[in-house]
């Protein structure tokens, strides 16, 4: 069908108005997900067939994204041909304007591609801000967008120490949250990157006093439930000198989600998903299709 098309969308979102990235319950509607507000979006467009997302990352309630993705396909009526990509982002983000969500960019992709399944890696941020003993004593822009701690220095040493520990391939159980799906997922994951570098705010030119941030960066082709939040909370509890890297390493090796302390876990308002990757020759439609001449006669919704 010469006016059916399967795109893949990167956007952001700040997390905290939503319950996480994906959809919600018909039941638990006191928030809704991003994915229902990317829907009824992608709805507005008056597509022919139902609309259907499938999100690459499923952050939680809370949680930032600066890169996630998701695709969808979509046909439009009265044989009118498919969305370029720059017509899709501008009428979606038409449609999100009064939402803490936008889209970045569009890919129209093969009919097969999919979101989650064809990710290569994601890489999620953590920002903490020092010294501060209440979140009024930061910029306006900060405010929901970090981790404030009063400590006003962290043993960053300690903590790359710890971190080094966490890189490779090994089993994440004592980093996992329970969660329904648990007994159906491998605990056995590779994580790339595990760093911890200086941050800034993002107003540091601007603001009356300087505070310092430190980032906290994992890199993996996925992760278990709260895994980031809880390496994080780890390797900051290292930082902060109320555990050593003995303890942490022997946590890691219990593989036992009892086994990671109760409330070390780091909140999500400092969690940014920030990139999600993928092979170019995934995204590349065929020849045939990408010899079609494909002209949007705009954004008309009839």
């Amino acid at each position: 069908m010469h006016n059916w098309a399967r795109y893949l969308i990167f956007f952001q979102y700040i997390g905290k108005k939503y319950s996480g990235a994906v959809k919600v319950p018909p039941h638990q509607l006191r928030r809704k997900g991003v994915q229902d507000h990317l829907e009824e979006a992608i709805r507005r467009l008056k597509p022919l067939n139902p609309v259907s997302l499938s999100v690459s990352s499923r952050t939680d309630t809370g949680v930032n994204a600066l890169s996630n993705s998701a695709h969808f396909d979509l046909q439009r009526k009265n044989d009118k041909p498919p969305f370029t990509e720059d017509i899709l982002v501008e009428a979606l983000n038409f449609h999100l304007i009064e939402e803490q969500i936008r889209i970045t960019r569009a890919h129209r992709v093969p009919d097969d591609f999919h979101a989650r399944f064809r990710a290569q890696s994601r890489t999620y941020v953590y920002r903490i801000a020092l010294g501060v003993s209440h979140h009024s004593l930061l910029p306006l822009t900060e405010r929901d967008l970090c981790w404030n701690l009063r400590n006003k220095e962290l043993d960053v040493g300690a903590m790359r120490e710890a971190a080094a520990l966490l890189v490779g391939t090994q089993d994440f159980s004592s980093f996992r949250a329970v969660s329904s799906d648990m007994h159906f997922k491998s605990p056995v994951k590779t994580l790339d990157v595990a760093s911890v570098q200086p941050g800034s705010s993002f107003v540091q030119a601007h603001f009356h006093r300087e505070i310092p941030f430190w980032e906290l960066t994992f890199t993996s082709r996925s992760f278990l439930y709260k895994q980031v939040r809880r390496m994080t909370g780890a390797l900051v509890a290292v930082g902060r000198g109320q555990i050593s890297v003995p303890q942490l390493q022997e946590i890691l090796e219990a593989r036992d989600s009892l086994a990671y302390p109760q409330g070390l876990a780091a909140p999500a308002q400092g969690l940014f998903l920030t990139r999600v990757d993928y092979r170019e020759t995934d995204l590349q439609l065929s020849q045939q299709t990408s010899e079609e001449q494909i002209i949007s006669s705009g954004i008309s919704e009839d």
